[in-house]
C-alpha cells in the first residue's frame, strides 16, 4: 500500500495519509458527489462500511469538504461572466474591501492575490448592463478601492478538480 506524505505549502503541518483506496475513492465521488457508497465500495473491491468510513475520514481531514449541486448561472440568466482585478488605496484597506465584497451577492469568488492586483474577483451579472450598474454603484463605492480592471469571459472552455494521484 502507497502512502503519500508530503509537507503543506507554510511547511509546518505534514498533509494527511493518503493511500491508493482514497485516492480511488477520490476519484470516483469527485466524478459524481452523488454516487451511492455501495457502488465505490464495488468498484474499490471492499464494504460500503469501509467506503462510509473512508470518506467520513477524508471529511474530517478536510481533504474534501460536503458535497453540492452547481447552478448553472446561465440557466438563471446571468449570462455575463467577468473577472475583476481590484487596486487598492493602501495594503491596509484589503479587510474593508474584501468584507464589502461580501455583501455584493454577484462576485461569487474572491482571491488576495500577488502581481498587479490586491485582489481578483469573478462576477456573474446577467448582461452587460448590469454589470456596469454593479461597478459604478456598487465596486466604486467601496471606501479603499482605487481602481478596477475588468475582463468579460467570452466562453468558460473547461473547468476541472485537481488532479488526484
Amino acid at each position: 500500500m502507497k502512502k503519500i506524505s508530503k509537507m503543506n505549502q507554510d511547511h509546518t503541518d505534514p498533509l494527511p495519509q493518503i493511500d491508493e483506496l482514497d485516492e480511488k475513492i477520490l476519484r470516483l465521488i469527485t466524478k459524481n458527489a452523488r454516487i451511492p457508497f455501495l457502488e465505490v465500495a464495488r468498484e474499490c473491491g471492499v464494504s460500503g462500511a469501509a467506503i462510509h468510513q473512508r470518506v467520513q475520514r477524508l471529511l474530517n481531514l478536510g481533504v474534501v469538504s460536503g458535497s453540492e449541486f452547481i447552478v448553472n448561472p446561465s440557466k438563471l440568466g446571468y449570462n455575463t461572466c467577468a473577472y475583476m482585478g481590484l487596486f487598492l488605496d493602501k495594503a491596509k484597506y484589503h479587510t474593508q474591501v474584501v468584507e464589502a465584497l461580501k455583501k455584493i451577492p454577484e462576485v461569487v469568488e474572491c482571491h488576495y492575490t500577488t502581481g498587479s492586483y490586491a485582489i481578483f474577483i469573478k462576477i456573474q451579472t446577467k448582461t452587460n448592463n448590469h454589470l456596469k450598474r454593479i461597478i459604478d454603484e456598487e465596486l466604486q463605492e467601496i471606501d479603499g478601492l482605487a481602481r478596477t480592471e475588468t475582463f468579460i469571459s467570452l466562453e468558460m472552455e473547461f473547468k476541472r478538480q485537481v488532479p488526484i494521484k
